[in-house]
């Protein structure tokens, strides 16, 4: 394994405008999630401002699987620790926004659908497989914690997070495609998303979807530089404490 830590210097001038600038603009997203008016839809009624939460929070997800998915790729080339870690951040800001978008989904559910039946998990497609793909990316810590030899560890976490990031889309988006019956839009009797998301909840929705990633960015170079400099004090990785 290339023990090599090398990373490009941040330029933290430009990394704290680009901060403030994200942060000013998800304010502007969640001051118009609450304040802008929406159609009114049948049963959704106000709860509808819950997508521009929940749908981007697994676009960011998405994202972060991307980003490891990337690294752990580039470890399996270069042997370079450096894309261990990057691999391992992403990984672990994935399963954060993973976790978000599933409780803003459970919690939509419960107040809009079961509130009198007092059901919690309604075993919907969508949402059994992103429990599943949350599961899947918790196994990958539990490998990483099992492994205490630095190369080994990271050269089967990188097949495997190689391996998370391929199925996550087919498990979000393809294989709930294929029920019949499902709460999200698109199954049989549901508007599609583009049905329901009219012109005046896009003003909100795209730009949330571009907030949300950029959070991302923010919190991915945050936890690198944090790991990178755990490395260089302890001369290890915090996968061994």
């Amino acid at each position: 394994m290339t023990d090599s830590m090398t990373i490009a210097p941040v330029n933290v001038r430009r990394y704290r405008q680009v901060r403030n600038i994200v942060a000013v603009w998800l304010t502007a997203v969640v001051l118009g999630a609450f304040m802008l008016d929406i159609p009114k839809m049948v049963m959704l009624e106000h709860t509808a401002r819950n997508m521009y939460f929940h749908v981007p929070m697994w676009f960011a997800m998405l994202a972060a699987a991307g980003i490891g998915g990337y690294h752990a790729a580039r470890y399996l080339k270069t042997g370079a620790l450096v894309h261990d870690l990057r691999s391992r951040e992403a990984a672990r800001l994935g399963v954060l926004f993973g976790a978000l978008g599933l409780a803003t989904g459970i919690l939509w559910a419960r107040f809009t659908w079961y509130e009198a039946a007092g059901i919690w998990w309604n075993f919907d497609p969508k949402q059994t497989m992103a429990a599943v793909g949350l599961l899947i990316y918790g196994a990958y810590f539990v490998l990483r914690s099992s492994l205490e030899d630095p190369e080994k560890r990271a050269r089967l976490s990188a097949v495997y997070h190689l391996f998370a990031a391929v199925t996550l889309p087919f498990l979000l988006y393809v294989i709930p495609r294929q029920f019949a019956v499902s709460l999200h839009p698109g199954a049989e009797g549901n508007p599609a998303f583009s049905e329901i998301t009219y012109w005046k909840m896009r003003l909100v929705l795209y730009p949330a979807f571009i907030g949300f990633i950029a959070l991302l960015w923010v919190l991915y170079t945050q936890r690198v530089r944090i790991a990178l400099a755990y490395y260089r004090l302890h001369g290890e990785t915090d996968d061994e404490n």
